[in-house]
């Protein structure tokens, strides 16, 4: 055996068909690897050179915080964290016993108030019937004014009838004295004619005073002027006659507080009856039932009695604190027995429904994003395997920085360039709470694709249209 013995045989030396076949399966993995990497690189690639995207992005939405309108007592607590309540679900019961005797109280204030009215409608009634009364004693006055001027004329009359038998007694008398001396006419006869003369002349005295009488009555002098008419009055005295003038006066005061006032009061009493009939006057003082003063303050204190009982029915209602929105209970911190204020917080509602991305861009992204861009968001939530549709509807009017508690202040001589980050909205479009929620302050990736053109209302925009709002009313300046 020699040494040579010992060493192994050379491999045979590879030909030229195996070097070109390792050198093709080489060229073949590398292919298969470009074609690898190009189908798993397209899509970012693609999405690179089409989309403008952050990682500064969260989710948020509205929340609504429960508070009591009325002070009191809690008495039930329905629901508790993360409990999904919808709008109108009663969520806490404050004790509704002092409230209930409110709403008694104020139905008894109520019912008082009622027969107030009624008894200030019966009063102003009674003073409306008073003023109809002052309305005929002022034409009965008249009347009876006129009713004693003819009582004067006819006792003027009586007067000269008395006169006239006097004097026809007085030229019996005078016949008798002449014929008694030759017998024409006894002794008898002759006394009856005195006697006669004298009953005439107490006649003609007593109708003269009458007139006297009648005519003081009716505020004239007893004896006229001389070559006055005893049976001569005024033509306007029944106008200025003191009973009809002050009968007058209470008509007048009777319409007035009714706030009537046909006439001046200086004007007479026919002028003030013509006046007060060419108003209609009993459907005008109808009309003033509800203007009296009276029956005005009772109105008012019904009605203000009314509201207080809607306030006290209010507040019992206001016992039942329910739920304004749709969505999740957080932060509850009031228990049974807790006697809570009004506006107190109680706990928070978060809709599951009224959510959306708040995506911080820099400033140096803002140049091609636009209202109505389709954006499509990756949850960090649900990982790659679910993705969420939506635009872009809004700018916020102001960055991080100047939303800040305490923004910083550049102008102190310290300044540092910073790139700012500007909060965009983006509405999802495609969102269903009931299959895949979202829950505020997810950490979000939006991918904007601005190259596409943007859709919806007010597409390509940088601003929202003015919000239609109802107009406040304002008023007149001075």
């Amino acid at each position: 055996m020699t040494l040579t013995d010992d060493i192994p045989p050379e491999p045979p030396k590879a030909g030229p068909r195996f070097r070109l076949l390792r050198k093709g399966l080489w060229l073949a993995a590398l292919v298969l690897a470009l074609v690898i990497g190009g189908y798993l690189l397209a899509p970012w690639v693609l999405t690179t050179l089409n989309t403008v995207s952050t990682d500064d992005a969260y989710v948020n939405g509205h929340v609504t915080f429960v508070a009591p309108r009325v002070a009191g007592q809690v008495s039930k607590v329905l629901v508790d964290d993360n409990y999904r309540v919808k709008a109108g679900d009663l969520l806490v019961q404050l004790d509704k016993e002092p409230y209930q005797v409110q709403v008694a109280i104020q139905q008894a204030a109520v019912a008082v108030a009622e027969a107030n009215l009624t008894a200030a409608k019966a009063q102003v009634r009674g003073q409306l019937a008073q003023a109809r009364a002052t309305r005929y004693r002022l034409q009965h006055a008249i009347e009876d004014v006129h009713n004693q001027i003819a009582n004067l004329r006819a006792s003027v009359a009586t007067l000269s009838s008395k006169r006239a038998m006097l004097n026809l007694a007085e030229a019996n008398l005078r016949r008798g004295e002449e014929l008694a001396p030759s017998g024409g006419v006894s002794k008898e006869e002759l006394d009856v004619r005195r006697q006669t003369v004298k009953v005439d002349q107490a006649a003609v005295d007593q109708a003269l005073q009458t007139v006297y009488a009648l005519r003081v009555g009716l505020g004239l002098p007893a004896q006229p002027s001389a070559g006055g008419d005893l049976a001569e009055a005024p033509p306007n005295l029944a106008e200025n006659f003191s009973v009809v003038r002050q009968t007058a006066a209470d008509f007048l005061q009777s319409l007035a507080q009714f706030g009537f006032f046909p006439v001046p009061p200086t004007a007479g009493p026919n002028q003030a009856i013509n006046a007060y009939q060419a108003e209609n006057p009993e459907r005008y003082l109808e009309r003033t039932l509800a203007a009296a003063p009276a029956v005005q303050q009772a109105d008012a204190n019904l009605r203000q009695a009314r509201r207080n009982l809607e306030q006290a029915q209010l507040n019992l209602r206001y016992c039942d604190i329910v739920s304004e929105i749709d969505g999740v209970v957080t932060r509850r911190n009031v228990n049974p027995g807790n006697n809570v204020q009004a506006g107190q917080s109680l706990m928070a509602v978060r809709s599951l429904r009224e959510i959306w991305i708040d995506a911080n861009f820099k400033e140096t992204q803002l140049a091609d994003l636009r209202i109505g861009q389709r954006a499509r968001c990756e949850v960090d939530m649900y990982g790659s395997r679910r993705e969420f549709e939506g635009r872009i509807t809004g700018f916020t009017m102001g960055t991080g920085q100047t939303l800040a508690l305490l923004p910083p202040q550049n102008a102190t001589g310290n300044f540092v360039k910073i790139v700012q980050r500007l909060p965009v909205r983006i509405e999802l479009t495609d969102y269903d709470p009931d299959k895949a929620p979202l829950f505020v302050g997810l950490s979000v990736v939006p991918y904007v694709y601005y190259k596409e053109p943007p859709t919806g209302p007010r597409a390509g925009e940088m601003l929202q249209p003015y919000a239609s709002l109802p107009l406040r009313p304002t008023e007149p300046r001075p």
